[in-house]
């Protein structure tokens, strides 16, 4: 006789642990996507600055400065001029860098400043003084005319000095003659001090003037400025 077979007893449930639900593969992507944009971002700033440098070089131009002072009524030499480089500003004039060979040999019509950029305002076709009166270049040294104050535009008186031999001593002074003229232009002094005064006379003036300047009997009295 077969014995019963033995009834089945249920396994008890094991619990497991609950495993965390990991997020690791998104903050991975949304990290890769960080870097991404933000590596955007910098190529377009970059991008940027370099469109606004090539802008900024492309704006500027070469124009032409003053490289040293020139007084008012003298005529420019290349020296004078100097070529610079400025942003372009609808607000400025300056003469470009092309027109330094026509700018020499113009006048100054004012006083030009070392450093300043050059205008066409500042330039006169003419000299801007005695264009309508005979003109006579007179070399004056040390002593016959005021050191260093001379300027385009001064009244002068110019003195006829006494030939040697002339007058004795002894003899009654009589009074210098003299002829009226306007300062043209100044030239820088040579090496012993000298200066060529361009001056401008009544017609007719000029060939008297011109025969006692070559005979080096010519000094020069400048009048009180404001008369």
């Amino acid at each position: 006789m077969e014995s019963p077979a033995a009834p089945t007893v249920p396994r008890p449930a094991t619990s497991r642990p609950e495993l965390p639900i990991t997020t690791t593969a998104p903050v991975k992507r949304e990290r890769r996507w960080s870097v991404a944009a933000l590596c955007v971002v910098l190529a377009a700033v970059a991008g940027l600055g370099a469109a606004a440098a090539v802008t900024s070089a492309s704006d500027r131009t070469k124009v032409l400065a003053v490289a040293r002072d020139v007084p008012a009524g003298q005529a420019l030499t290349a020296a004078d001029l100097v070529v610079a480089e400025v942003s372009a500003d609808a607000a400025l004039t300056p003469v470009t860098a092309g027109q330094k060979t026509s700018m020499v040999g113009k006048r100054a019509a004012v006083d030009l400043r070392k450093g300043g950029l050059l205008t066409a305002s500042q330039l006169a076709t003419g000299t801007g003084l005695g264009d309508d009166q005979q003109q006579v270049g007179v070399q004056v040294k040390r002593g016959q005319a005021p050191a260093g104050t001379l300027a385009p535009g001064d009244k002068v008186l110019a003195v006829t000095t006494p030939a040697q031999g002339e007058q004795q001593a002894g003899e009654a002074e009589a009074p210098p003659s003299t002829i009226s003229a306007v300062v043209v232009t100044v030239s820088r002094p040579d090496a012993s001090g000298s200066v060529v005064v361009n001056l401008a006379v009544a017609n007719k003036k000029g060939p008297l003037l011109a025969t006692r300047a070559a005979q080096g009997r010519i000094a020069l009295v400048r009048e009180p400025r404001g008369q």
